[in-house]
């Protein structure tokens, strides 16, 4: 019998105005830039003991402007180029859907995954109530906010532009004394 693993704490983020700019509903590589101190966080939050889950609602596939594929490969090198600093991702969730989608096979109206929808989210939430109370999202949109709420975690949100290193020290700041309360 082994030791028993702790499950571990969640920072969930959004991904265009959050961890990365948004780029508009283009997947340029090139034109990729990281929001100051996102990888700081994402390796703090490494060290820290937490994992770092992003959950982003990718219309651009629903209006017809980019593919599913396209949208997986600038996932994958997102988490590549962010690895190359030492800094980790280990998960990107994505909903393509939306109600009044152009593209009829991405039409969905209230798609649990499609934030405000806690769906993406509550999939990754562990089930222990201590670990899943130190859990909480970081993002630039209310509908982001939202989706927390509904989730029952916390939710953070965040300035465009603004250092994430800062927004995520608060964040931590404010499970832990959560915790430590109840």
């Amino acid at each position: 019998m082994g030791i028993p693993t702790v499950p571990k704490p969640i920072a969930f983020f959004d991904r265009d105005g959050t961890l990365i700019e948004d780029q508009c509903y283009h997947f340029d590589l090139s034109r990729l830039a990281w929001m100051p101190g996102a990888f700081e966080a994402l390796r703090h939050l490494r060290a820290a003991g937490w994992r770092s889950v992003v959950v982003t609602n990718q219309s651009a596939v629903a209006r017809g402007y980019s593919s599913e594929a396209e949208v997986e490969r600038f996932n994958h090198e997102m988490v590549k180029e962010a690895a190359q600093t030492g800094a980790f991702i280990d998960v990107i969730e994505y909903c393509p859907y939306m109600a009044e989608a152009p593209v009829l096979r991405y039409r969905r109206h209230n798609h649990p995954d499609r934030k405000p929808n806690p769906g993406m989210i509550l999939k990754h939430l562990p089930a222990d109530p201590k670990t899943r109370s130190r859990s909480f999202l970081i993002g630039d949109k209310r509908s982001d906010i939202r989706a927390v709420t509904a989730a029952g975690i916390t939710g953070h949100l965040y300035t465009p532009g603004d250092d994430l290193m800062r927004s995520v020290r608060q964040a931590i700041a404010q499970v832990s004394a959560k915790s430590d309360d109840g």
